[in-house]
């Protein structure tokens, strides 16, 4: 996030301040006259027609055939405001014969970044150059995994048009599973692996780390880290309630939030006329001699637009409109917040999800870019309104309020935010079940 601009006595703020106006002046006209491509294909490969099966061609496309058997498959691009966007996600577990679709497209929708002391403001995507900011990796950056070079659509720096900044490799991620047999030398266990894609963007002093993780029992994460240096110029706390840094109590870090946003279009089996679901529980007193509390759970179909906020024991699902696993069941991907600090000054940042009717031109949860007509609302707030959800759009916002501390310098440690999509129902067992306990599904004596 670019720094504290009142500083602008010395030379380096008002040449980062100078540079940031450039470029925003660069990325207005480009968006006002439609110069350059919005996306861009990586330069590490050939432009070949994409296939029918894969839907990209091969220098677009990511496939990892992970240790235990599930295949992920997905396609790239790369946006000149969003960065990184993923495309036709496919997962396909051990046991099924076809790749099972998941998501069209899934993407960040805007980081902003207000300041505690009223005075400074940011949409980092939308104004800030966070797509412009693609770092070079490093093979240390990415072990094991493979980097794909990325053209920075409309550089701005023409010496770094050319990119070496997107990672894709895998990970092991711990017990997937463990679980006693019936005698003590029998325990079935195994060792989850996860494919992570992800890619590094500069914005001001911040350097923003975007991971993609994708499990191997169908969950995927979406996570931000922000990492990289506390701007220096940002430790008079104007607001009079920052925190101490360095030696006594001279220099006072200004205190900030970040909320971040992500756009999601399912395609749950192929089809993008999924269904949303919100579900509640509701704990009661004992009753009727009962030996302890109850707690209800009540399904409520969310049929028209909706701004959620997250309550204990609430959550959220989009369902299949046609897809059903081998028992039955309606395929889904249930919605699973991670921690959040919401931020309650604008409108948009005022709640946790957001489910909206498809709309082209809905691209940025605040400051959306594109025209889409007049009296059209430039935020996500704005676009819930009465519209019956036939093709659902989930936005999640996940909010991270930064009170800097002595251990953020330097440089500052990654803290994380984000959220996941577990599948529920998507496969009819535990996609890595072991062969000795496939029978095991429903009853058993």
């Amino acid at each position: 996030m670019p720094e504290n601009d009142r500083n602008d006595t010395t030379s380096r703020t008002r040449a980062r301040t100078a540079a940031l106006a450039l470029a925003v002046a660069a990325l207005t006209t480009g968006a006002a006259t439609g110069a350059g491509p919005a996306t861009a294909r990586p330069v590490d490969g050939p432009a070949a027609a994409p296939t029918a099966a894969a839907e990209c061609s091969a220098a677009y496309r990511i496939e990892q055939k992970l240790s235990t058997g599930t295949t992920w498959r997905m396609c790239w691009r790369y946006h000149k405001q969003a960065g990184l966007v993923l495309e036709h996600i496919s997962y396909q577990p051990p046991g099924e014969a076809q790749p099972i679709k998941v998501l069209s497209s899934a993407k960040l929708s805007q980081i902003h970044v207000p300041y505690d002391d009223g005075r400074n403001e940011y949409q980092d995507l939308t104004q800030a150059g966070f797509a412009q900011g693609l770092m070079d990796l490093k093979p240390g950056e990415c072990p094991g995994g493979t980097l794909k070079t990325v053209k920075v659509p409309d550089a701005w720096d023409p010496s770094r048009a050319n990119v070496k900044g997107l990672c894709t490799t895998t990970r092991a991620r711990g017990h997937a599973y463990r679980m006693q047999g019936d005698t003590a030398s029998k325990v079935f266990q195994k060792q989850g692996k996860d494919l992570l894609v992800y890619t590094v963007n500069q914005v001001g002093w911040y350097e923003y780390i975007s991971e993609w993780r994708f499990q191997d029992d169908g969950t995927i994460t979406m996570n931000v880290g922000a990492t990289g240096s506390l701007s220096p110029f940002d430790y008079d706390a104007g607001d009079g309630r920052g925190w101490p840094l360095g030696k006594g109590a001279k220099d006072y870090a200004t205190s900030h939030s970040h909320n971040v946003f992500w756009r999601l279009n399912f395609a749950l089996d192929g089809s993008t006329k999924g269904r949303v679901e919100q579900y509640d529980s509701k704990v009661s007193p004992p009753a009727n001699g009962d030996g302890g509390p109850r707690n209800t759970t009540t399904r409520t179909k969310v049929t028209k637009e909706l701004a959620g906020d997250a309550k204990n024991m609430r959550w959220w699902r989009v369902v299949s409109a046609n897809g059903k696993n081998k028992d039955g069941h309606a395929r889904s991907y249930e919605i699973v917040p991670g921690a959040s600090s919401k931020y309650p000054g604008r409108g948009y940042t005022r709640h946790d999800v957001y489910f909206t009717e498809y709309n082209k031109c809905e691209q940025f949860a605040s400051d959306n870019l594109p025209d889409c007509g007049t009296g059209h609302g430039r935020s996500v707030d704005k676009w819930v309104g009465e519209q019956q959800l036939k093709r659902p759009v989930v936005w999640v916002n996940i909010g991270y309020h930064h009170i800097a501390r002595d251990e953020d310098q330097q440089p500052m440690p990654v803290h994380w935010q984000g959220f996941s999509l577990a599948p529920r129902d998507v496969t009819a067992m535990n996609p890595l079940t072991p062969a000795e306990l496939a029978d095991q599904n429903g009853h058993i004596e």
